[in-house]
């Protein structure tokens, strides 16, 4: 580890943090898989535990120590870079108020089969593009006892850094990768032993309550995008249809707010 100090938001060595933009952060070349940006001493700690590997780390003066503590006992090999509270808001367009931020390798995503064996309850995420929801469902997903999460090819990155701060860093801490296409993903999971539970409004849904109840050995419940809900293909690859009830002329809730409902209903027992 090297603790170097940079007075330039220009300077080449910050190339990482520049106009952040996780798109074109994903598609960095070099290193292979590219990069995502972890923000807070909290977080990046959570990250470097699950095993990723930071490129290196920005901080203000006021963070430097614990920065240092936590690669120290990590033995994580990277810069540090040093910078001034005006030198890291010109460098990423806005006030970085947690004092740290993290340049880290994209870890390889492991196959569907590896993150769902022995797991009893995962849960699979439809092209959610909200990162906060994203950052959400993982969260209730870590809380209330879920075994991983499977996205969709268009769901928003669970690593993009509001999924990650919502996530309050849960995103290293549940299993996940991403399914292929349905036509594909349902073969898989009924070849693991899932059954299908898609969250959707359908007159002939069985209430939440009713499916816990008589739950399968092994269930993967399916969240759709906001408004749209679930897609025609997941709903045609569900093996059931299950509904909150509601009352007071609200006929759903919020697709986080959902997950953490329909997961404290199916946690094991």
């Amino acid at each position: 580890m090297t603790v170097e100090r940079v007075d330039s938001a220009t300077d080449e060595r910050l190339a990482d943090y520049r106009d952040l933009t996780d798109v074109v952060l994903r598609r960095v070349l070099e290193p292979a898989g590219g990069l995502y940006i972890a923000e807070s001493a909290k977080v990046i700690a959570r990250a470097v535990r699950a095993g990723h590997r930071p490129r290196s780390v920005l901080v203000q003066e006021k963070w430097l120590e614990e920065i240092q503590s936590l690669m120290a006992a990590s033995s994580v090999r990277a810069p540090v870079y040093v910078v001034t509270p005006e030198v890291a808001e010109n460098l990423t367009g806005y006030a970085v108020h947690r004092g740290a931020l993290a340049a880290m390798h994209r870890p390889t995503l492991p196959p569907v089969a590896d993150v769902v064996a022995g797991a009893r309850l995962v849960v699979v995420l439809e092209d959610i593009v909200d990162h906060t929801n994203v950052g959400a469902i993982f969260r209730a997903a870590a809380g209330l006892g879920a075994d991983a999460v499977l996205v969709s090819p268009r769901c928003a990155d669970p690593l993009y850094r509001r999924s990650v701060r919502v996530s309050m860093g849960t995103v290293f801490q549940v299993p996940w990768t991403r399914l292929p296409e349905w036509d594909e993903a349902r073969g898989i999971l009924h070849g693991a032993g899932f059954d299908l539970a898609a969250l959707a409004l359908a007159e002939d849904a069985v209430p939440l309550d009713a499916y816990g109840d008589a739950r399968p050995e092994r269930v993967a419940l399916l969240l759709g995008a906001e408004g749209d809900g679930l897609s025609r293909a997941a709903l045609a690859a569900a093996d059931t249809v299950v509904t909150i009830p509601m009352t007071g002329g609200v006929d759903s809730l919020n697709v986080a707010a959902a997950s953490a409902v329909a997961l404290w209903e199916l946690r094991a027992r």
